[in-house]
């Protein structure tokens, strides 16, 4: 079992940042690869970016590209979504998750890939 509780939401005017964490507990030694996806009002859930479980490999939607950086720090258990020229309609509830498949440098852009979720944290971009 991995624990993964996200943190970092808040209100933000469009243009600015914001550093999402999500901090892991439980099975902390497996290597496990990270995603974060998200989910606005009435929409599905979509992938943004995933991190391997070494840091070395990343991988991240088009339309967050140069915006976006994840990395993740095994020594604090933790992943980190740093957000920049945030938009309004990057406004969603993120989510990260951990894929305890055992994959190696494969990342998975499907919510079907990841076992363990977060509940959550909510990013408001006003405009």
């Amino acid at each position: 079992q991995v624990q993964l509780v996200e943190s970092g939401g808040g209100l933000v005017q469009a243009g600015g940042s914001l550093r999402l964490s999500c901090a892991a507990s439980g099975r902390t030694g497996s290597r496990y690869a990270v995603g974060w996806f998200r989910q606005a009002p009435g929409e599905e859930r979509e992938f943004v970016a995933a991190v391997s479980w070494n840091g070395r490999s990343t991988f991240y939607a088009d339309s967050m590209k140069g915006r976006f950086t994840i990395s993740k720090d095994n020594g604090k258990n933790t992943v980190y979504l740093q957000m920049n020229s945030l938009k309004p309609e990057d406004t969603a509830v993120y989510y990260c998750a951990a894929d305890v498949s055992g994959r190696g440098d494969v990342l998975g852009t499907h919510d079907r890939e990841y076992e363990y979720w977060g509940q959550g944290t909510q990013v408001t971009v006003s405009s």
